[in-house]
């Protein structure tokens, strides 16, 4: 699928924020500067239905947490600092594999979760990406 700019990006992944359900998890792949933070902070701000909403990167946390309408949460992980596979113990994924959670460099991880969305972001230019998806058969 063609994202022809940087409003293409935000309305997939507000669109994919309206299929998402608890217990699901996206993957976001590509290279440096493809689009995966700014994915995920438009499907941040659709999930929470806040426009305004703050989402800034974890790249240092790790990981950051946010509050859905109608309870339950989003959690915006970032495995580019990740050491090895086995710290992923210590961020909790286990506990936060019932809630929706966006994961970019899901490369770091030893095992996917299973039934994740994948989405590949590739850059074709400055503003035009590609994205490709993979999984949620009979949602997309």
């Amino acid at each position: 699928m063609m994202l022809e700019n940087l409003a293409a990006t935000e309305a997939l992944a507000a669109r994919l924020a309206t299929l998402a359900r608890p217990g699901d998890a996206i993957l976001l792949s590509g290279e440096l500067g493809a689009g995966k933070s700014a994915f995920a902070r438009a499907f941040l701000r659709a999930a929470a239905g806040d426009a305004g909403l703050e989402v800034p990167s974890p790249t240092f946390t790790l990981v950051q947490s946010y509050a859905l309408p109608g309870g339950g949460q989003a959690h915006h992980l970032d495995l580019y600092r990740l050491g090895d596979a086995s710290e992923l113990a210590e961020l909790g994924l286990e506990e936060m594999a019932q809630d929706i959670m966006l994961i970019e460099w899901p490369e770091r991880m030893a095992e996917p979760p299973e039934g994740a969305l994948r989405l590949h972001l590739s850059i074709l230019d400055e503003d035009r990406r590609e994205a490709r998806l993979e999984g949620w058969e009979g949602r997309l």
